[in-house]
């Protein structure tokens, strides 16, 4: 499928399948490289992770376990730069290695917050793990240890991603047709 429409905007292939699938493979591949012998928490950002979250546990051959939280920044294409966090951090994390798991960083204005949020319950270790950096978007300067692509300032859905809560469920990435 070249073209999908998602509610009322029309949206064009951009990444395959195939390509993210390899993108989840390399990040897998070098997680287990630094954590062999360990036990990490994967801490998914929810909603967008929740795929990739999977796909990546699933490629992981070293023992892991994993979590979720769920903060908010989005309305429709555009984020508000005021982050919610609607669903908080629920596992004791004191001397953890976190990886956290997120789907796509474009400002870093949410990923930012929960990071420095992070830091108050006193892990081993954070890093990030993210399948898709916007670097002319991002205004931040926190690493991203484990990156699948950078991509352009585009709005995309798939994998995930959405648009108003719609597209997630498509398994390729599609930017907005203008």
């Amino acid at each position: 499928m070249e073209i999908v429409e998602v509610k009322d905007k029309v949206f064009k292939r951009f990444i395959s399948g195939h390509q993210i699938k390899q993108v989840v493979q390399e990040i897998a591949t070098r997680i287990e490289a630094d954590y062999k012998g360990q036990n990490p928490l994967l801490l998914a950002v929810l909603n967008g992770a929740f795929i990739f979250a999977a796909d990546l546990m699933r490629a992981l051959t070293i023992p892991c376990q994993i979590s979720f939280v769920k903060y908010a920044s989005y309305v429709g294409t555009k984020s508000t730069e005021d982050v919610k966090e609607l669903i908080g951090l629920n596992e004791d994390i004191k001397g953890r290695h976190i990886i956290v798991v997120e789907d796509i960083v474009d400002s870093g204005i949410t990923m930012d917050h929960l990071l420095r949020d992070l830091k108050n319950y006193n892990p081993a270790s954070v890093k990030l793990a993210c399948c898709f950096l916007k670097p002319e978007a991002f205004i931040k300067s926190f690493n991203i240890d484990y990156l699948g692509m950078e991509i352009p300032n585009d709005f995309i859905v798939g994998y995930g991603l959405d648009y108003d809560g719609y597209g997630r469920n498509l398994p390729e990435i599609y930017k907005l047709e203008n």
